[in-house]
């Protein structure tokens, strides 16, 4: 229960407490400190994602798989786990895409040049009175979409056959 509390605030609302958590660390600049948030974030919310989906899948299965003499294990990893590819393949997508275009936490906790990430380089181009490079702006923009989109189109069967998998019977 604490996990779905803690999952249904953003990190938004807890952003100063992040800064002076991290300052006190003395991790602001440093980027372990986006690794630490990110990965403090996502394993929750992955996890009750991941548990509302095998919760879905029907207990048959299993009780079929060990009628035909396979163990726990085996079951696991060859029924249960091939038919969670699904939610696997949208987790992983969605943790890839959430930390690539993060503005709000990496333009609080790295505030050098070195340390900037993808979407506070975009910005600074476009921020201020002598940023004046939109066009630049524009083409990183379509180029920061190119790995997202490769992304997906390679991943899209995963997530279109776990939508289409409960459309049969047999």
């Amino acid at each position: 229960m604490t996990i779905l509390i803690v999952s249904m605030f953003p990190t938004f609302l807890s952003m100063t407490a992040i800064y002076t958590l991290f300052l006190t660390l003395g991790l602001v600049g440093k980027p372990i400190s986006l690794i630490i948030i990110y990965a403090v974030g996502a394993i929750p919310y992955n996890t009750w994602l991941v548990k509302g989906y095998l919760d879905g899948i029907p207990m048959s299965i299993d009780e079929a798989a060990y009628i035909d003499g396979c163990s726990r294990f085996r079951s696991f990893f060859k029924i249960i786990l091939p038919m969670a590819r699904p939610i696997i393949t949208y987790c992983a997508v969605s943790q890839f895409m959430m930390p690539w275009m993060d503005y709000v936490l990496p333009n609080i906790l790295l505030s050098s040049d070195k340390s900037r990430t993808l979407a506070v380089g975009l910005f600074s181009m476009i921020v201020g009175k002598e940023s004046s490079h939109f066009t630049m702006f524009a083409a990183g923009s379509v180029l920061v979409a190119i790995p997202i989109t490769i992304l997906y189109m390679i991943f899209q069967k995963y997530l279109v056959q776990g939508i289409a998998s409960g459309a049969d019977k047999g």
